[in-house]
């Protein structure tokens, strides 16, 4: 019977790694996306900006390193690294808010029953899996609570069982929310490295700007300290930004889940009869 049954399973199986594989496909189409027009629209404003303030200027200076004693090829300059890295940072974090956007869309389809006279009973719980199962969202926080949920309700009829996977499930979700922002963590900290990094540069040029014989070439002394102090400025701000952004966008993606939470504990676990 096992035997007989494989087979018939088979192409069902197919399908939904068809699915899948369209879905993971589609997400990273729309990440690379988001990526490309977060790079190009920084690239567009960093190009606008050195027209409108112009070369030498303290502004262009200070923003993009734009001037005739500047030590690096322009625009292939420090300052306009972070600005890329910043865009990339705040894509990602576009990207999260999307998601987490996506994830408080399931609350509102009313899934399980939310009014104040409904009880639930073992019975009731197979058409509320299929409906679950038919939004076909394997990443979504509540369908994935509530099929799980459901299906150790059936399997054990204990409530303490059911609840029980429920706040283990969430555990492991909140795992990947914050595993999630592992790349917006890596650029907060890039970008003051790379200033810092900007800031040794700078000093080392201002140091070679003072000869052997103790003249100082003053273009070349000043050159090298703008880049070094004006590069750190430059990453510390975006840096704050990026890191105050990523703590508002988190916090935002870990309340949906902790509301996920406690919509199947309300409407499912407290609400579920299970007679002897």
């Amino acid at each position: 019977e096992t035997g007989a049954a494989s087979p018939a399973r088979a192409p069902v199986r197919t399908a939904m790694r068809a699915r899948v594989n369209s879905r993971t496909a589609a997400a990273f189409r729309f990440r690379m996306l988001v990526l490309a027009i977060a790079i190009g629209v920084t690239a567009i404003l960093v190009a606008i900006g050195t027209f409108t303030l112009g070369q030498g200027s303290k502004a262009a200076i200070f923003l993009f390193d734009y001037q005739k004693e500047s030590i690096f090829p322009y625009p292939f300059t420090i300052q306009n690294l972070l600005h890329l890295m910043s865009a990339v940072g705040l894509a990602e974090l576009f990207l999260r808010g999307h998601e987490s956007r996506y994830q408080r869309g399931f609350l509102e389809l009313g899934l399980l029953p939310e009014d104040d006279q409904t009880v639930l009973q073992l019975a009731d719980l197979g058409a509320i899996r299929r409906r679950v199962v038919e939004l076909k969202a394997p990443r979504a926080f509540l369908p994935q609570l509530i099929d799980l949920g459901v299906l150790q309700l059936l399997l054990t009829k204990s409530l303490e069982q059911g609840a029980s996977v429920i706040e283990k499930s969430v555990d492991l979700m909140s795992h990947r929310v914050d595993l999630a922002y592992q790349t917006t963590r890596y650029i907060a900290w890039l970008v003051p490295t790379t200033g810092f990094i900007g800031t040794v540069v700078g000093i080392a040029v201002s140091l070679q700007g003072v000869g052997a014989g103790g003249q100082i070439n003053l273009h070349k002394v000043a050159a090298g300290l703008e880049v070094a102090f004006f590069t750190t400025i430059v990453a510390l701000l975006e840096s704050a930004v990026l890191v105050f952004i990523q703590n508002q966008v988190q916090r935002t993606e870990e309340l949906a889940l902790n509301e996920t939470a406690e919509y199947c504990l309300r409407n499912l676990i407290n609400r579920l009869y299970i007679t002897d």
